[in-house]
């Protein structure tokens, strides 16, 4: 009777361990995003995000990302950038446009752990907008189109929250479907 407790006390442990796990891992790009692990360190396995991993790591913002934060990022996945004119990605990339690259990456970060409800109370509490600056100094305008989060940049392009609430050790990811520019 004693090991017959024993083992059911077990089971639900693991299963109430099991549970609170999934809920807070979500996957992204095929791959597993643990809030036990940093920015870097996640979407570094998601096959959705290979442009934006070249690219951070040509900026030379990846031990930035691995610093405690917290960051809120909002992640273009590849198809995001497949958007921009042909040849820019290429050129982008490139050691002399690093300063162009690095203002464009920084301006999809915002310093705090910024979730999908927080940022819906601020669109809320501005009666329907909520700006936020980017780490690169712009304005990101966040506004909700039904329960759709949507982000305006400064030169009125739109990008959708299409996975939020990737909750990392250093902050949170939310992805998104459109590069935003700054001015």
């Amino acid at each position: 009777m004693k090991k017959l407790i024993i083992l059911a006390v077990a089971l639900v442990a693991s299963a109430i361990s099991t549970q609170t796990f999934a809920q807070k891992t979500k996957m992204v790009g095929g791959a597993a995003m643990y809030p036990t692990k940093d920015i870097v360190d996640n979407v570094v396995n998601s096959k959705d995000h290979t442009t934006l991993v070249a690219a951070v790591t040509a900026a030379g913002l990846v031990e930035t990302l691995k610093t405690a934060g917290p960051f809120t990022v909002f992640a273009p996945t590849n198809a995001a950038f497949d958007k921009l004119p042909a040849g820019t990605v290429e050129t982008l990339v490139k050691p002399e446009s690093k300063a162009t690259l690095t203002k464009i990456l920084t301006y999809h970060v915002v310093a705090g752990n910024h979730s999908a409800v927080s940022i819906a109370q601020a669109i809320k509490a501005g009666k329907g907008k909520a700006e936020f600056q980017t780490v690169s100094g712009g304005i990101l305008t966040a506004s909700m189109k039904g329960q759709v989060l949507i982000l305006t940049d400064e030169k009125g392009g739109t990008s959708t929250i299409t996975i939020s609430d990737v909750f990392q050790s250093n902050g949170v990811i939310h992805v998104v479907d459109t590069v935003l520019l700054p001015n």
